[in-house]
């Protein structure tokens, strides 16, 4: 049996750059791009412990050992993220998705759910995690509308356990292996 044909890839016309590549336009092309979920974490002397939800995690250096992500400019919990010197990713597994959720909100009782421990600098490390990076940050770089946080990764966890992926707007398991 001959499996189906791919869908043509089709380019919509567009009378400008700028339409071409409108901010919504291009939130639904990344969106067809399938990312883990994390939990990226601080310790700030004002807040306390900050935290939020992030697909935009990425590795990015070997030698040194650095791994970077994104927060947008406008986000309440920059001046903690941009004063802080260590920061985790906590890469969430296919059962901490509540947990993703709940740190997707703007509730204040976030750390109340999840086993939480201090790691590097006093930034929370969730328990039962894909993957945990604890990181001290190497650099921030201002790139549009958001933020890079780089970090030298001193610290790292791993489980054997599937992780939560993102994709299209909608949370996923990974799946068999193809």
């Amino acid at each position: 049996m001959t499996p189906p044909a791919a869908a043509p890839l089709v380019l919509e016309a567009a009378t400008t750059e700028e339409a071409l590549v409108s901010p919504q336009r291009l939130r639904d092309a990344l969106g067809r791009f399938a990312t883990g979920v994390t939990i990226v974490t601080c310790l700030d002397a004002e807040f306390g412990r900050v935290g939020l939800t992030a697909n935009s995690f990425n590795a990015l250096s070997l030698e040194p050992p650095l791994v970077l992500w994104s927060l947008r400019r406008q986000s309440a919990q920059m001046l903690a993220f941009a004063r802080a010197d260590h920061f985790v990713v906590n890469v969430l597994a296919e059962d901490q998705l509540a947990l993703s959720r709940r740190f997707a909100s703007r509730r204040d009782d976030k750390f109340d759910e999840g086993d939480w421990l201090p790691g590097e600098g006093g930034a929370p490390v969730l328990a039962g995690c894909a993957a945990v990076f604890e990181c001290e940050t190497f650099s921030r770089q201002d790139a549009g509308d958001h933020v890079l946080f780089i970090g030298h990764v001193l610290a790292l966890a791993q489980a054997g356990l599937p992780p939560l992926v993102y994709q299209a707007g909608h949370y996923h398991g990974l799946g068999e292996p193809l």
